[in-house]
């Protein structure tokens, strides 16, 4: 149905997870004390929040109880809703004023970079925009075909090469061809291969140099698409990630699928990277923008789903 329906129906089984069981514990308890925060922050770190962002909710959640004089352990509900709102506003619109625009996508295989890459350029359209995708993942044949079906399903133009040619090459290309065409977004698919590997951060880097070369000026988002039932996993990959190549922004995918959604937080926080997107179901349209005030209502919100 609606915007929010979406979200709220795709946090299901992380509002049943983590929310939850804080709303049992809090009914367990008539006072606030360090009992209860101690608790709280547990259910946070099980809830794939991570340590250091489960310590700090915890901790601006004390300074909040003291500062309003809140003795009611009810309470707590709303104001858990506000901390995760503050703690995860802030970069999630894309920033791509100029024209052409270039949107990078970078991750491992597996965590739906490809389909991710359809959905932003359907949305894109959607919006007004002339997009044009580049197949920069030549390492296989089934990515460019993959591509080829997207661009064709979202109305998109497409510049590929063979299987095994140079990624690079193909961003070039693309480059030329979307300033020739009068195109507001390019968005790259890029080589899926292990995070660690220096072959594939020397291709991004490569990559990169074209990009600034060709277009020393434009907007370009660097956008690392993650699994969200992989938990901690997807931290540990951002992190890695992060290290070796420029990141402006995550997408989140699978979220309906995992009870797992805390790991936003964990992303948030622990890396200073905002998400932009989260994939809540299969439908061409089920990959949200980020609403950082939607996500942590959605959480929390009781009632029917």
């Amino acid at each position: 149905m609606g915007f929010f329906k979406k979200i709220k129906d795709g946090l299901r089984k992380t509002r049943e997870s983590i929310v939850g069981q804080i709303d049992s514990m809090l009914k367990s308890f008539t006072k606030i004390d360090e009992e209860l925060f101690e608790e709280l922050e547990e259910l946070l770190v099980m809830g794939d929040v991570g340590v250091p962002t489960a310590e700090k909710i915890c901790e601006e959640l004390r300074v909040k109880v003291k500062q309003r004089g809140i003795t009611d352990p009810s309470e707590i509900h709303a104001l858990l809703e506000d901390i995760i709102s503050e703690m995860l506003s802030g970069g999630e619109e894309l920033n791509i004023s100029t024209k052409p625009s270039i949107i990078l996508v970078i991750g491992v295989n597996g965590v739906g970079k490809t389909t991710t890459i359809g959905k932003i350029a359907n949305k894109l359209r959607n919006d007004g925009k002339k997009v044009l995708l580049a197949a920069a993942d030549t390492f296989r044949a089934a990515a460019i075909d993959q591509l080829q079906i997207w661009a064709d399903r979202s109305g998109c133009d497409i510049v590929k090469q063979n299987e095994g040619s140079d990624p690079a090459a193909v961003v070039f290309d693309a480059i030329s061809a979307a300033k020739s065409r009068k195109t507001d977004v390019i968005i790259c698919d890029t080589a899926g291969r292990l995070h660690n590997k220096k072959h594939l951060m020397d291709e991004l880097a490569k990559i990169n140099r074209v990009i600034d070369r060709e277009l020393p000026n434009a907007d370009k988002e660097t956008l690392l698409v993650l699994d969200a039932t992989t938990g901690q996993n997807a931290v540990n990959q951002a992190e890695q990630f992060k290290l070796a190549t420029g990141i402006t922004g995550i997408v989140l995918t699978k979220l309906d699928g995992t009870a797992k959604g805390g790991v936003v937080l964990a992303i948030k926080q622990g890396l200073e990277v905002p998400v932009k997107f989260i994939g809540v179901g299969e439908q061409i349209d089920d990959l949200q923008p980020f609403d950082a005030k939607a996500f942590a209502k959605a959480l929390f919100e009781t009632g029917e789903n």
